[in-house]
């Protein structure tokens, strides 16, 4: 039996329930090493992750389709990081689902409990990852859902109320998986592979797809804390709705932490550590955090376009050569994502521990 067929390992708080409380200091639970605030490290707000009109790509114009994928590959090699417009997912959308997740969380509480997680599943309304007794935590409550593959997607766990929510998550999710499938076929031309050969390596048309929509509350002294510690994400491509009127997001560039200012209706795409392994390091999952503010909650979507959970995922056999060996040896994304969720958010150390020995 492993760490994970048991449940959280203390009572579980809902983060919410504190902001609303009106304490005036923060729970030390939650207050982060000074290493790890966000004013201990340099931030930097004048620049911006690349933002990028993909709908070019879709016109029958060599030079302009050769200009979108030359600022892909800039971003995905330098960055790791960037936000797409005219991406092709209605505005009113996108404003329709965020919008009715910030009703879910604004119920009762007693009405979400019913959705209550653990970390057998993980599937349902969460306030914290990992499974480690004693762990400081995030400022941070959650859902999680499976969309992919079919036989994993369960209606029923997902939030009856308000009343369209479940329709929206659906057509949300549709067109969530089409962009995901075009944006893979602009990473394999770049890495000079056929446009297909990603979306092979992922499975083909079985990929995994899931869903974690964020909730950050006011929090009263949010210089101590975190919403979401510093991590890179596990999966494959990461595609999220952002908060357009609150930054929070910050993505670590060098040395720094930029602060993501949101382009309106924009998609912002990263770098998940199985395109790292895949590409043998070409393209890198990068760390970002997520801050927190005293007078403003947030709600992003972050929608998770990931490998077939049972694929060995390995460097591309293109891209080793004897100048660069392969850095990782393969691992099925389920092996990977049980070991992350024992851990729960550890910078970039996760996918770093996997390379193999030289």
């Amino acid at each position: 039996m492993t760490t994970l067929d048991h449940d959280w390992p203390e009572p579980i708080v809902r983060v919410q329930s504190l902001s609303e409380s009106g304490c005036p200091l923060l729970p030390s639970r939650y207050i982060k090493p000074p290493t790890d605030r966000p004013s201990a490290s340099a931030v930097t707000t004048a620049l911006n992750i690349p933002i990028i009109d993909v709908h070019a790509f879709n016109l029958d114009q060599p030079e302009v389709r050769a200009t979108v994928l030359a600022q892909v590959s800039d971003a995905c090699r330098n960055w790791g990081f960037f936000q797409i417009v005219n991406h092709g997912i209605r505005p009113e959308l996108l404003d329709g689902v965020r919008r009715a997740w910030y009703d879910f969380f604004h119920l009762p509480v007693e009405s979400k409990q019913g959705y209550a997680n653990n970390p057998r599943t993980y599937e349902g309304y969460g306030s914290r990852l990992g499974v480690q007794k004693g762990a400081i935590l995030d400022w941070s409550d959650y859902f999680f859902l499976h969309y992919l593959p079919p036989r994993l997607k369960d209606h029923n766990k997902w939030p009856a109320h308000p009343p369209s929510l479940r329709d929206l998550i659906e057509e949300y999710g549709e067109e969530v998986v089409k962009l995901g499938a075009r944006l893979l076929k602009l990473l394999s031309l770049n890495l000079g592979l056929q446009q297909a050969y990603l979306q092979n390596a992922f499975g083909g048309e079985d990929v995994g797809a899931c869903l974690r929509v964020n909730y950050y509350p006011k929090c009263p002294q949010p210089d101590l804390t975190l919403g979401l510690s510093s991590h890179s994400d596990p999966g494959g491509l990461t595609l999220l709705l952002p908060d357009d009127r609150v930054a929070g997001l910050q993505v670590r560039k060098d040395d720094n932490w930029i602060t993501v200012k949101p382009a309106r209706h924009a998609i912002i795409v990263n770098m998940g550590d199985q395109v790292q392994v895949l590409s043998n390091a070409i393209y890198k999952s990068v760390e970002h955090r997520v801050i927190v503010n005293s007078d403003k909650e947030r709600v992003s979507l972050a929608f998770f376009y990931n490998p077939k959970s049972n694929i060995p995922i390995g460097p591309i056999k293109e891209l080793v050569t004897a100048d660069k060996p392969a850095l990782y040896s393969p691992m099925t994304f389920d092996e990977y994502r049980v070991y992350i969720r024992m851990r729960g958010p550890q910078g970039k150390s996760q996918v770093e521990s996997l390379k193999s020995p030289k």
